[in-house]
């Protein structure tokens, strides 16, 4: 009797050895750590627009986000500040550094000297129009309020377009998920809130500068508009803009999440990824055809997935002499940059979105533009 349950004793701590390790495996699994900046603060009270104070309205946003995201599993929130504090610009974006940060979200309010309003939301880059230099500059001359500056910003100066321009360098390798974050977050607050759309746009801002990682800036609206100002700054207003910046994050660590698994395994299917991507908020454009353009080449290849890493929803155009291999079909932005990083993560690290109207290939950047105007 004692030799048959010697084995068995073991056998029982041999699971139990590997259940407790594989539960603390899962238990020190890195979390998806979101960084919230809550822009100004302390003797910098950010724009004071119809006598709202900027700092204060983006505090309460701020922590607000965080509160919605702390009670979802897997995320892990950091603040830059969470009283009313000053925080010097280039110290924000380390922060989200030193932790390790997935995501960098700077939440702003915005002004103007005539009743602009809306909502829009920021990547890192280069605004060659001039439109959103304007905005940049207001953002960025906090610097003048710091000890040192001229010291701390190396001759930095917000006023001038060389300066903002040189800034936008770091960002360059995060720019995809960028603006596929600010997408999530855009398209909520216009879809679900009936906010005027002001889109996503691209301006050199120092905060996203030393972030090394997927960052935007939201301006929750104008305080300078009579009535705006007043929605920005109200109870409800805050709440509701907290909400659905805190779903446009999560949406995004979904998608993420899924176009970064291992695709090899048989459990994730293309068709999950079509249910994810439901999940998120549209971007349609009527009359345009998305696609992510794969490979070109002098070779015919079936368009099956075995061909292409196992990608299906594959076309072939023959154009210029040479076979270009397509995967999708869509008039949806948001769902062909979750499209495209799942082709990046099958191998294809050089694909991009190509656009059609009619069945005629049309320059991206110029479908984009019409739509912001």
């Amino acid at each position: 009797m004692k030799t048959k349950l010697l084995p068995f004793l073991l056998l029982v701590a041999c699971v139990g050895i590997i259940y407790a390790f594989t539960s603390e495996q899962e238990e020190i699994q890195k979390p998806f750590v979101v960084v919230l900046d809550a822009g100004h603060g302390g003797r910098d009270p950010g724009n004071t627009g119809n006598g709202f104070k900027e700092k204060d309205i983006v505090l309460d946003v701020t922590l607000q986000v965080g509160k919605l995201l702390e009670k979802e599993p897997g995320i892990k929130v950091i603040y830059t500040r969470k009283t009313d504090v000053f925080i010097e610009l280039d110290e924000r974006g380390p922060i989200a550094n030193e932790a390790d940060a997935d995501i960098f979200v700077s939440i702003h309010c915005n002004s103007h000297h005539t009743q602009a309003y809306g909502a829009e939301t920021f990547v890192m880059g280069v605004d060659k129009s001039g439109k959103n230099l304007e905005t940049a500059k207001r953002e960025n001359e906090v610097i003048f309020l710091e000890d040192n500056y001229e010291e701390r910003y190396a001759g930095f100066d917000p006023n001038s377009p060389e300066s903002l321009i040189g800034l936008t360098l770091m960002q360059e390798e995060y720019l995809d998920q960028s603006i596929m974050l600010a997408g999530l977050i855009q398209n909520n607050m216009v879809n679900n809130l009936k906010r005027k759309d002001r889109s996503v746009k691209s301006a050199p801002f120092w905060v996203l500068h030393h972030s090394y990682m997927p960052s935007v800036l939201v301006e929750l609206g104008f305080l300078t508009h009579n009535s705006e100002g007043k929605y920005v700054n109200s109870k409800k207003g805050r709440k509701e803009m907290a909400k659905e910046i805190a779903n446009g994050i999560i949406a995004y660590k979904k998608n993420i999440a899924l176009a970064t698994s291992d695709f090899q395994n048989p459990v994730i299917t293309e068709e999950e990824i079509e249910e994810a991507i439901v999940e998120a908020e549209e971007k349609i454009y009527d009359g345009v055809t998305f696609k992510v353009q794969l490979a070109a080449s002098s070779k015919k290849l079936a368009t099956k997935a075995y061909n292409f890493k196992g990608l299906s929803e594959i076309s072939r155009n023959e154009e210029d002499g040479l076979y270009k291999y397509y995967y999708g079909e869509t008039s949806d932005y948001n769902k062909i940059q979750l499209m495209k990083t799942y082709a990046r993560e099958k191998g294809y690290s050089g694909s991009y979105v190509v656009a059609f109207i009619d069945g005629k290939k049309v320059r991206l950047s110029e479908i984009l533009k019409a739509e912001d105007r």
